[in-house]
């Protein structure tokens, strides 16, 4: 089988692990991209279109956008309908929006041609967002017989809404996030696909201070300064250090990771991200906010949920009791390899969508 991704990014290296995953299980699959991830994930079929540079568009929506919405408050969760339509904020942004588009219909048409992109048998599309954002591309392939699946990744669903001409047509829609399932009426949820195989675990050397480290993408979304002042007040009475990994490539991340001895990944509604996966791929302890529906349907699990009244309590826990910190340890990387594996993800997939 012949299956393409199709993403705005590389978001978080999750399309192109399900490319990998696709070709271990003997498809043939790619994945295409409009343009390049700030963190550096590997790329397959890049486009490299300029009015989809990252910079480019975070001043646009910095023009357009109502502030509330920018800055993707948690308020958002509550949707303005199920499920969420995209469409412009304004007059502004939609006249902006119809310029890049036109803009860039004849570069896409011209790749389809190269690439012969036209010739797959089911699309992915990664965060639910054709070529173009008025879509009758996918649509059109749609009516000649290819399956097309939208998986969402998280704020794709929660702020920007369906793309309404993909949604109309989709055949499958999958989620990475437990809140999704609340906000469209049909889609399902599958766990992010990790390849374990990429990691070692690290190594635990005795040190006169514990390293607790945190890599927020966005400090506000993480609730990056609640963590910081918990390590704080923790380190006023244990042997602590805190470790910010921010503002780097994913290669340095990684390397400033596992030398942790527990990692945070954030306090928000929206539970874990593929930071805990990485954290857990290493064999570090793992303290985290946990999506509620997730806390009430999955019992077996290595992370300590943490929100802003306990995560003080939890993580002085994790830091001064060994035994505790070194179970968790141990059952991380057999439960990530037990709930995230690539290949089982990408089989239950497609097993989903009948091909």
């Amino acid at each position: 089988m012949r299956i393409l991704h199709i993403a705005p990014y590389n978001t978080a290296g999750i399309p192109i692990a399900f490319v990998r995953a696709e070709r271990k299980l003997g498809h043939e699959s790619h994945l295409v991209t409009l343009n390049q991830s700030h963190q550096g994930y590997p790329e397959d079929i890049c486009l490299n279109l300029s009015f989809w540079k990252p910079e480019i568009v975070a001043k646009l929506k910095k023009i357009c956008y109502p502030k509330p919405r920018f800055l993707q408050d948690s308020s958002l969760v509550q949707p303005r309908q199920v499920p969420p339509v995209w469409k412009p904020a304004n007059r502004l942004a939609g006249l902006l929006i119809n310029l890049r588009d036109r803009m860039t219909r004849p570069l896409v048409e011209g790749y389809i041609k190269k690439y012969h992109l036209d010739s797959f048998d089911v699309y992915q599309l990664d965060g639910g967002h054709g070529f173009l954002k008025k879509d009758n591309i996918i649509p059109q392939w749609h009516a000649a017989g290819k399956k097309v699946i939208c998986c969402y990744l998280g704020s794709d669903l929660r702020v920007r809404g369906v793309m309404p001409e993909i949604d109309a047509i989709s055949d499958l829609n999958i989620t990475l996030e437990w809140d999704h399932l609340d906000l469209h009426p049909h889609i399902a949820h599958c766990y992010a696909p990790f390849d374990t195989s990429q990691f070692t675990i690290a190594a635990k050397p005795t040190r006169e201070k514990l390293r607790v480290g945190h890599s927020p993408t966005s400090r506000s979304l993480k609730g990056t300064e609640h963590i910081i002042q918990a390590v704080e007040r923790i380190a006023r009475r244990h042997p602590v250090e805190m470790v910010l990994i921010e503002n780097l490539s994913q290669a340095e991340a990684l390397k400033a990771k596992i030398d942790c001895d527990i990692g945070i990944d954030q306090i928000s509604p929206w539970g874990y991200g593929i930071s805990t996966l990485e954290w857990l791929a290493m064999g570090i302890p793992v303290a985290t906010s946990i999506a509620p529906r997730m806390a009430r349907e999955v019992q077996n699990h290595p992370l300590v949920d943490i929100n802003e009244d306990t995560i003080e309590k939890k993580l002085e826990r994790l830091i001064t009791d060994c035994d505790y910190r070194n179970n968790l340890a141990a059952q991380s990387r057999k439960w990530l390899e037990e709930t995230h594996e690539a290949s089982t993800v990408v089989a239950k997939i497609l097993d989903m969508a009948g091909r």
